[in-house]
């Protein structure tokens, strides 16, 4: 059960931390740390994660043992909705969980602070462990929002914990979600932190813990800053990060007294409870002095790992509350729904969102992103449960005025991810059915899948943001390139698309704060999207779920309704090739 990576070297005598005040004794100590990110709400799943940390505890001893989890806790499944928004009177179920597990501390997520104030305030409140955000600051204080950092008695050492959130969350998130608050880059503020603690706390053991994605280094990239952090942070010992949902293990050499040592690790936990990340961290104490330490770190699956029956047990009110809730039947569907259908070009699941967004006064346009990858909904009764297939996210809807030539931009952008930029005669052959080596209609790529390592195809870009627009007529030309791909004919009801002209267009919170970058890339300030909102609607699942309400059942025939307006790929029989492609990744 335990494999994936692992790696360990001895830190050089002289450049290790000193102790304060001698205050170790001579001898050997060491922790072991378990991390845990992204569970977006599956709480059910971390019954296996319990057993796991339960025998981990019971073999290394529960004082030598540190759990934490690094973020985007409270969201993302029917389990979190319910005790959010549902039932917000009984002990909230995740609070029960951690409980349960004793997990020593947590990190804020982005998705956490879109579940909205009233949520993520109670359980900072009501969590059993710490909540850490350090670089969310109140605006009326200054002072941090959430708490900084944690301090730990364990493996006889002083263990310190510092939480970072990620600093992009109001490009992404309505502003109401996160009123009253301000968000620093963890570059370079996490070293002023991190030296602040070091000096006030002098702690043997420094983790940051920081719901930002793995990145490439980059210390300007904001969202995925966590690989920049573990090269140029003084003074850490582990970097824990999230958010991107990519399991890794990364080690940080530099070079001391001419040879590489190792002096930092970072750990990855991908998401979902699929894998633990385990780091443990062994030190050697002389005359008081910390001469060594040994830093390992590994990634443990829990596929196939039994479950704590005592965990399931103590949560099952809640697990059988949260199933009485989902399994009630929301209305009808009068197809069945594939999302993966929304890859390759106009789908039923993309016109459903679409003839939500336009049903809200006073949007004229629409611009949605198929936010379920591959789910599948057969046509009959719809339970509420299903709801969270079709939007799984607690985004709202803005309705944005946007020029013809912002939406034009905004939509080149967008198939510029979607598409590659074919020539003529590639176009041909792809039409007529001819294999050309590495070259595809979509924008797809082979490599190796990370858990089984067989070679698959895979779209390059984030598919939720592949927006598609209603509202409008249009075709999408592969043959054109960036810029000149989508001609845009006419509003849906045959009358004339001026650029210059403003319309109104609804979209999501996500996109209005700039989440992937498509309305920047028209020219959009979203630091400044309130200047640009003309109305605002509660969270897009619920406006579905009103919609089922009022007319019972989501029809089957909604590629003909005429506001919704039309588009396609060209030149003709391009989609012969996009369904290839396609079959690439999905089957």
């Amino acid at each position: 059960m335990r494999k994936i990576v692992h790696y360990l070297i001895v830190l050089a005598v002289g450049i290790v931390a000193v102790s304060c005040g001698n205050r170790l004794e001579d001898g050997e100590y060491r922790l072991d740390i378990f991390s845990t990110n992204d569970v977006h709400g599956k709480y059910r799943d971390l019954a296996k994660v319990s057993e796991y940390i339960k025998g981990q505890r019971e073999m290394l001893g529960e004082d030598n043992v540190l759990l934490i989890d690094v973020g985007d806790i409270l969201q993302g499944d029917n389990s979190a909705y319910y005790y959010n928004y549902v039932d917000t009177v009984s002990e909230h179920i995740y609070v029960k969980a951690a409980g349960y597990m004793k997990y020593d501390a947590a990190v804020v997520g982005n998705h956490d602070i879109e579940t909205g104030h009233a949520v993520y305030d109670k359980m900072a409140r009501e969590f059993p462990m710490p909540f850490l955000g350090a670089n969310a600051f109140d605006d009326e204080t200054g002072r941090p929002y959430f708490q900084e950092y944690a301090m730990f008695e364990r493996g006889g050492m002083k263990v310190a914990v510092i939480g970072f959130t990620n600093p992009n969350i109001k490009q992404w998130l309505a502003r109401s979600l996160w009123s009253g608050m301000r968000f620093e880059s963890i570059l370079p503020y996490a070293q002023e932190l991190v030296d602040r603690v070091i000096a006030k706390e002098h702690p043997d053991i420094v983790i940051a813990a920081m719901h930002t994605g793995t990145g490439d280094g980059n210390p300007d990239n904001n969202e995925n800053q966590a690989l920049a952090c573990l090269r140029t942070l003084d003074g850490v010992d582990f970097v824990f990060c999230a958010h991107d949902h990519s399991s890794k293990i990364v080690e940080e050499f530099r070079n001391i007294d001419g040879r590489d040592s190792l002096v930092s690790v970072l750990v990855n936990a991908g998401s979902h409870c699929r894998e633990v990340g385990h780091a443990s961290v062994s030190v050697v104490v002389r005359d008081g002095r910390i001469v060594s330490k040994k830093l390992s770190a590994e990634l443990v699956p829990m596929a196939g790992a039994d479950p704590d029956e005592g965990y399931l047990e103590y949560l099952s009110p809640e697990f059988e509350a949260v199933e009485a809730f989902t399994v009630k039947e929301a209305g009808r569907i009068e197809a069945d729904l594939n999302t993966r259908d929304a890859m390759k070009g106009r789908a039923f699941y993309t016109d459903l969102l679409h003839m939500i967004q336009l049903s809200c006064e006073p949007a004229e346009i629409s611009f949605a992103a198929p936010l379920t990858y591959d789910g599948h909904i057969a046509e009959g009764a719809l339970a509420y449960n299903d709801l969270f297939t079709i939007y799984p996210f607690e985004n709202q809807l803005f309705v944005v005025k946007m020029t013809g030539r912002e939406i034009k931009d905004a939509l080149e952008f967008s198939y510029d991810k979607w598409v590659n930029t074919l020539t003529d005669s590639q176009a041909a052959d792809l039409i007529e059915g001819k294999n050309i080596p590495g070259i595809h209609a979509l924008a797809v790529s082979e490599k190796p899948d990370k858990r089984t390592g067989a070679a698959r195809y895979s779209f390059i870009s984030r598919t939720y943001n592949f927006d598609s627009a209603a509202g409008v007529n249009y075709t999408v030309d592969l043959t054109e390139p960036y810029g000149s791909k989508v001609d845009i004919l006419s509003l849906a009801d045959g009358s004339a698309f001026c650029i210059d002209s403003v319309y109104n267009v609804a979209m999501t919170s996500y996109r209005a704060s700039g989440g992937g970058g498509i309305l920047a890339a028209a020219g959009i300030d979203t630091d400044n999207i309130d200047e640009r909102v003309v109305e605002r609607y509660p969270e897009i699942r619920n406006i579905i779920y009103d919609y089922l309400k009022q007319h019972g059942a989501i029809p089957a025939s909604l590629s003909q309704d005429s506001m919704l307006g039309d588009w396609n790929f060209i030149p003709e029989g391009i989609d012969r090739a996009i369904q290839k492609d396609f079959e690439l990744v999905f089957d």
